[in-house]
C-alpha cells in the first residue's frame, strides 16, 4: 500500500482525466497524496461558455476551479509552484529540478506520478515528466520512488508496450466525475457536461479504468 504520493503535473486540470479515480482510491486506502501544479494554466484559450472568464482573470479562476478539483478527490495537501504556462520546456533546468527535489526531500513519497516524456502530446506535459525523471534518476537506484507515468500520444504503445498498472476507479466515478466538473471553464462542452448527459455505463466505460507506466529507468 502506498504511504506517500507526489503528484507532478502542469497544468489544472491535468489530473482529472487520467488520474483523480486513483488518487481518490489512493486516499481511501490511507495515502497522503500531494499535488504539485507546476503552472494555473494562464494560457489555456478555454473561458468559459458562454465565456466567465478573460485573459486577465482566467488564472484566479483556474486556480479556484483546482482547489474544487482537489476538494471533490480529497487531495489536502495542493502545492502551486509558480511557473509559467507554456513555457515549461524553457525553464532553468537546475530551477525546475531544485522546486521537485525539495518536494522529494521534504515528503519521501512512495511514489510518483506524472507524465511520460515523450508520449504526453502537450510540451508543457513532456517537458514536466522530463524534469520528473531527470531528477529521480540522479538518485541512487536503491532510494527511487517509482514513477508511474501517464501516456496517450498516438501510437505510443508501439513503442513504449502496454501500460503495466492498470486501475479500476468505478467505484470513485462520482469523486472522479467532481474533479471534471470542477474544471468548468476547460471542460464544460464536453459532452458529460452539456445538456446531453452521457448513459452511465458509457462512463463507467470511458472512465472507469485509469493506466499507468513504470517509468525504466536505465
Amino acid at each position: 500500500m502506498e504511504s506517500r504520493i507526489l503528484v507532478v503535473l502542469p497544468h489544472p486540470d491535468d489530473e482529472a482525466f487520467g488520474v483523480s479515480g486513483s488518487l481518490a482510491k489512493y486516499i481511501r486506502d490511507g495515502a497522503q497524496v500531494t499535488y504539485a501544479c507546476l503552472t494555473l494554466g494562464e494560457m489555456g484559450r478555454n473561458m468559459g461558455i458562454p465565456p466567465f472568464a478573460t485573459r486577465v482573470t482566467l488564472p484566479a479562476v483556474r486556480k479556484e476551479e483546482l482547489e474544487a478539483s482537489c476538494r471533490a478527490i480529497g487531495i489536502q495537501d495542493l502545492r502551486l509552484l509558480g511557473f509559467h504556462d507554456k513555457t515549461i520546456e524553457f525553464e532553468d533546468q537546475d530551477k525546475l529540478d531544485g522546486s521537485i527535489m525539495e518536494l522529494v526531500n521534504e515528503l519521501n513519497p512512495s511514489l510518483i506520478i506524472t507524465f511520460y516524456p515523450g508520449y504526453s502530446v502537450h510540451p508543457d506535459h513532456d517537458a514536466t515528466g522530463e524534469a520528473v525523471v531527470r531528477t529521480i534518476g540522479r538518485m541512487p537506484a536503491d532510494r527511487r520512488p517509482p514513477v508511474h507515468c501517464l501516456a496517450f500520444s498516438k501510437n505510443h504503445e508501439e513503442t513504449i508496450g502496454k501500460p503495466d498498472v492498470i486501475i479500476d476507479v468505478k467505484e470513485f466515478l462520482l469523486k472522479k466525475m467532481g474533479s471534471i466538473q470542477a474544471h468548468r471553464s476547460q471542460f464544460q462542452a464536453a459532452e458529460l457536461l452539456g445538456n446531453k448527459k452521457m448513459p452511465d455505463k458509457d462512463i463507467q466505460d470511458r472512465f472507469g479504468t485509469e493506466r499507468f507506466w513504470t517509468y525504466r529507468f536505465e
